[in-house]
């Protein structure tokens, strides 16, 4: 085996782990949140960018708002789900370069030009949401990522600042009926080249 991390930890992180579509209803706590939060943030991007945002979205009366910026087939899940977070990415993450990479004070000025600091919001944002679903995992329970949506409606209803919304995530304990089969995969020989 070539990997260190033990086999049951790559099962639960990715080869068994898949999409939830339907969850319990056991609540998934603050303290999970902060500890999946508190995991995650440690996971690289380009110059130690943090341009993820995170709104969670807990009540029933927040979920019915967010329900209809979500394609049909995403309503329902999302409406019964323990939690759903929505992931944006910070247009404005530079002001806290001088604050993540102190080492190299001009940092945030490399990002005064709007299509180059969305550009790279994008990027980095959608680098730490991929982090957040691992965290989710590590944590033992499942995430539902979305992308189906009305992201300028959702940007509109719940979000503050100059962020632009990636993905709606449902959290919780998977249900009994959670799970597609398991889609195909491209192999090692479809995707890596050596030169």
């Amino acid at each position: 085996m070539s990997l260190v991390l033990d086999p049951a930890a790559q099962d639960l992180l990715f080869r068994e782990a898949r999409t939830a579509n339907t969850f319990t209803d056991e609540p998934v706590t603050d303290e999970q949140v902060q500890a999946i939060y508190d995991l995650v943030k440690y996971g690289p991007t380009s110059m130690n960018q943090s341009p993820l945002r995170v709104v969670l979205v807990r009540s029933p009366e927040a979920r019915e708002r967010l329900a209809p910026h979500l394609a049909e087939g995403n309503r329902a899940k999302t409406v019964t789900a323990p939690l759903v977070a929505i992931l944006a990415a910070d247009n404005e993450f530079h002001e806290e370069l001088p604050q993540l990479f102190p080492h190299f004070p001009q940092a945030k000025d490399l990002f005064a030009e709007r299509p180059v600091r969305e550009g790279s919001a994008a990027l980095n944002a959608a680098l730490q949401a991929a982090y957040f679903i691992i965290g989710v995992r590590a944590a033992g329970l499942a995430a539902g990522p979305m992308t189906g949506a009305d992201f300028e409606g959702i940007r509109k209803e719940f979000l503050d600042g100059d962020h632009t919304p990636l993905m709606v995530v449902n959290i919780g304990r998977p249900g009994p009926d959670a799970w597609f089969p398991r889609s195909p995969r491209l192999s090692y020989e479809q995707v890596v080249t050596t030169v």
